[in-house]
């Protein structure tokens, strides 16, 4: 009676080293040549038998096989890093299928069983063709499976063929099948994952086809042995694990095959080959094998991607035309929970959860309010911003197993925590019963009485009671949820902004009842201050009109100008549309104009503005306004001695900061006066926060004033 095996027992056979069996199957021969001389080092198989020779270590392999294939041989070697397909030896009646594989110094040339009647290559391509075609039309993977066994079973003449899918938890199940009327089926069986090492697996992807052709062969080692074991990963011939050999009498079968199905880069399944009595297949057949598995694997991927397309697609429009009716809603997302039946649709759920702040609305199949509960704290503790997926809740929620008949798939978003706003889909448990190519639990070995590893002997058909699962989510289910995550979420915002918009267009009505209050007391107050100028302006005209010296009428003439400039950048706020800043360009042409007209239009050609687009603050214009008069007042006073003469007003604006000129051409002073005007305006520099300096103009003289714009 066998026992179970240990942990250590299993991870021991894990570790076998099959690649280094130092053996070979003794249907063909090996011969290991050094790679310069080509003479043989090693061989393992009936050399003398199969290549009729009574020596052989250390004759070269034009000696053994002839030196056109010798020739070829070595053409490879030295051409192709991998090997590959020497020719065809006849000898003693028989074809025999030569290949190399290229290892560091040595060549590991291969001699086995040919075909009777080689194919030509016209018919093995017609026979890819035709199957590849047909693999094209297969409507579904289902149907690419059963027609996939059909076609290799044609290829490779094995009395049952079928293909092998490895899941997630690396067990496989078989998929599809073609079989002889006499053998039993295992069609939809599963072989639990410790059937296949995982040294093995690796060797599967790398060595794309692996035959046995007599199950119950004898080994043929290595002669002489050597030093450090060949590896043989790469080798047709390469002996096989003992367990696996009885791993397959066990199950009845005399010879086997596997074509690895590699989609990605990685094992997907392989196409498993069985025959009731030894059966070789030669080289030309395992090519043949090994493209069409490639253009299995192909149609594999295009059929997974079609389907998942169509079903991206179909969860799309729905989830599309969910978030178009929202967003016609006058309350967006708040009335998520009216459309709870198109969200049990778009997760094709059983039933569906919505979580708002404390409330909770449900449609369908779900668990009890208070488990609900339970489950949205859940989803808060572990949400991380995408989805929650799972179709075994009791693994990752401790007591689901109370509602399992509820939800044993859960899968939930949230979308925002404060306000709260989640959505958890659920699916009821779904009793599957697994059919077992053998008792899985009994593992796919056994310890023996002496502690070795011994393979399973039942294949009998084991059925098993699957509980606590749901049907798993796809990944264009959680892509779904996450999609309406995002819809949700935008129109939380949209439906946030336009409350914004609907409390400011409130402020800015209230804004405007006070911008027209102000506005009227704006108007009076500009109707009295400008009947205060217009009054000083009038009693100051009327008293230079009653004193006749020009000395003493100077002084009246200055202040007149000056309140001037007071009322123009008065009337220029007023007119403005900004109350804070004043477009100083626009406001120095106007102040010029003002200007020439106190001074008579004798000036009008006189006084030129020359000035670039600037604003500054209001505070500022009014200074500004003050400090250019007084320079042009100066410039009028001391450069011409009041006759009319060339004034030119400048403004650029740069860094922030202002600079505006007063440029004449006369014969003024040059530079600064000591007197009221002069103390004023220092005054007026300093408050802008400015320099005032000057130039010689040649002539004349040139007034730089340098302030911030803000």
């Amino acid at each position: 009676m066998t026992a179970a095996p240990t942990p250590e027992q299993i991870q021991a056979c894990d570790r076998e080293p099959i690649h280094i069996p130092g053996a070979i199957q003794p249907h063909g021969v090996l011969l290991v040549l050094d790679r310069d001389s080509l003479t043989v080092r090693m061989a393992a198989g009936d050399v003398a038998g199969l290549l009729a020779v009574d020596a052989w270590l250390g004759r070269t392999a034009g000696a053994l096989i002839g030196d056109e294939l010798a020739a070829q041989t070595a053409a490879i070697s030295n051409s192709r890093p991998a090997g590959g397909f020497v020719g065809v030896l006849h000898r003693g009646g028989r074809n025999l299928d030569l290949s190399a594989t290229v290892q560091g110094e040595l060549v590991l040339l291969e001699i086995e069983p040919g075909l009777e009647r080689p194919m030509a290559g016209s018919q093995i391509l017609a026979h890819l063709e035709a199957a590849a075609a047909a693999f094209e039309r297969c409507p579904g993977l289902k149907t690419l499976y059963d027609r996939a066994a059909l076609e290799f079973r044609r290829l490779t003449g094995f009395d049952r063929v079928m293909i092998y899918r490895f899941g997630d938890d690396e067990a496989g199940e078989v998929v599809g099948e073609d079989r002889a009327q006499h053998l039993k089926s295992f069609l939809n069986h599963r072989f639990p994952g410790s059937d296949i090492p995982r040294q093995a697996r690796a060797l599967y992807v790398r060595n794309l086809v692996r035959v046995i052709p007599d199950c119950g062969y004898v080994p043929a080692p290595l002669e002489p042995a050597p030093e450090v074991p060949l590896d043989m990963s790469d080798l047709a011939l390469r002996s096989v694990s003992p367990v696996h050999m009885q791993y397959m009498r066990n199950m009845g079968v005399a010879a086997s095959a596997s074509v690895s199905i590699v989609k990605d880069g990685r094992l997907w399944g392989l196409v498993a080959c069985h025959h009731d009595s030894p059966h070789t297949l030669p080289y030309e057949i395992r090519a043949a094998c090994r493209a069409l598995a490639g253009g299995l694997a192909r149609q594999i991927k295009a059929k997974e991607e079609a389907e998942t397309w169509r079903e991206k697609l179909r969860l799309r429009a729905l989830g599309d035309d969910l978030a178009a009716v929202l967003a016609q809603s006058d309350v967006g997302d708040l009335s998520l929970e009216e459309h709870a039946d198109d969200l049990v649709a778009l997760g094709e759920a059983d039933g569906v959860a919505v979580f708002r702040d404390d409330r909770i609305e449900t449609a369908g199949k779900t668990p009890p309010h208070t488990a609900l509960a339970m489950l949205r704290d859940w989803l808060l503790d572990v949400d991380a911003g995408g989805v929650i997926a799972t179709d075994r809740s009791e693994n990752v929620f401790p007591g689901a197993g109370a509602f399992r008949s509820w939800a044993s798939g859960l899968m939930g978003v949230v979308i925002e925590r404060a306000p709260l706003l989640a959505v958890l889909w659920t699916r009821a448990e779904e009793v599957e019963v697994v059919r077992w190519a053998g008792d899985p639990y009994r593992t796919a070995k056994a310890a023996g009485g002496d502690g070795a590893l011994t393979p399973r002997a039942s294949f009998d058909a084991w059925t098993e009671t699957v509980r606590g699962r749901s049907r798993p989510w796809s990944s264009s289910q959680t892509e779904a949820a996450l999609r309406l995550r995002q819809d949700l979420l935008d129109l939380r915002r949209a439906r946030r902004t336009a409350e914004l918009n609907s409390q400011l267009r409130a402020t800015l009505d209230d804004k405007d009842d006070l911008l027209r209050q102000k506005d009227f007391l704006l108007r009076e107050v500009n109707h009295r201050v400008q009947n205060s100028l217009a009054l000083a302006a009038g009693f100051l005209t009327i008293q230079m009109k009653a004193i006749e010296d020009p000395a003493a009428r100077a002084p009246l003439e200055e202040a007149s100008r000056r309140l001037t400039a007071v009322g123009l950048v008065h009337r220029r706020l007023y007119r403005g549309d900004q109350l804070e800043t004043v477009s100083l360009d626009r406001y120095l042409v106007e102040l010029a104009e003002e200007l020439v007209e106190s001074l008579g239009q004798e000036w009008s050609r006189m006084v030129r503005v020359d000035a670039a687009p600037a604003t500054v603050s209001t505070d500022k214009a009014v200074t500004i306004g003050l400090v250019v008069t007084e320079l042009v007042i100066n410039a009028v006073k001391y450069a011409y001695g009041g006759r009319p003469g060339r004034v030119d007003i400048g403004l650029t604006e740069q860094g922030g900061r202002v600079r505006i000129s007063v440029a004449d051409q006369g014969g003024g002073k040059q530079g600064p006066r000591v007197g009221f005007g002069s103390k004023m305006m220092d005054a007026m520099v300093r408050q802008l926060a400015g320099t005032l300096a000057y130039h010689d103009n040649s002539p004349g003289v040139r007034a730089e004033l340098d302030a911030p714009a803000g």
